[in-house]
């Protein structure tokens, strides 16, 4: 599939797929969207030392690097589990530029998170392992030894992707969630919402960042 990198309104890339007119993350700021759902309204929610994460939809690995970089900044250890079936390729996610600015020091990190095999456990810094799983989906038979704690809903948008948000789907995924745990997604449909709800979360919704209205977050019931 054909991929055209863009820059977004905060300098940062994102990816665009002409064949799905669809873009891996918000053309107003894929750094700041990233920051603002999934670490500022997922991560920074806890204030566990040790936390497990499954991220769905690993993609330019921009989430990945900056849990590891903020779950280093405030001594929570984590073990990461992510889902993509198509992978970049070295050629493709060298074009990136997270790794720059006031990241260059982080470099390494996004490196190591790119480099790591895939479908096993990679230390990348002390205090954040890494398990990238190369799967589909919509087929995948989640075999992750724990419940996990948070959860980041980061697939491609429904009307884009319609089958990586049905109810078996988002059952499936909400069956890995320990009691309490969060769940948070960029995607604030309201059909969205509902079959979070019906599979055990009490949603809320939540100012997005630049560019979207709203976000939502879910806390497991049960």
């Amino acid at each position: 599939m054909n991929k055209e990198f863009v820059i977004t309104k905060d300098g940062s890339h994102t990816i665009y797929l002409p064949e799905m007119d669809e873009h891996y993350h918000s053309t107003h700021g894929a750094m700041q969207e990233s920051m603002h759902i999934y670490i500022n309204e997922g991560l920074l929610q806890f204030s566990n030392s040790a936390i497990s994460i499954l991220e769905i939809g690993f993609g330019t690995g921009l989430n990945a690097f900056l849990t590891a970089i903020f779950g280093g900044k405030n001594n929570i250890s984590v073990k990461y589990w992510s889902i993509e079936k198509y992978p970049l390729t070295e050629t493709e996610y060298s074009k990136l530029n997270y790794a720059s600015g006031e990241w260059q020091n982080h470099a390494s990190i996004f490196e190591k998170i790119h480099r790591a095999p895939w479908n096993t456990d990679v230390e990348i810094e002390p205090g954040f392992t890494l398990h990238k799983i190369q799967a589909d989906l919509t087929c995948y038979q989640f075999d992750i030894p724990t419940k996990v704690d948070l959860v980041y809903y980061d697939a491609f948008a429904p009307n884009k992707q319609p089958d990586l948000w049905t109810n078996e789907v988002i059952d499936s995924v909400s069956n890995c969630v320990n009691k309490n745990g969060i769940l948070v997604t960029y995607c604030a449909k309201g059909s969205v919402r509902r079959a979070f709800a019906s599979s055990g979360f009490q949603m809320e919704r939540l100012p997005g960042p630049p560019g979207k209205k709203e976000i939502i977050r879910g806390k497991k019931l049960f």
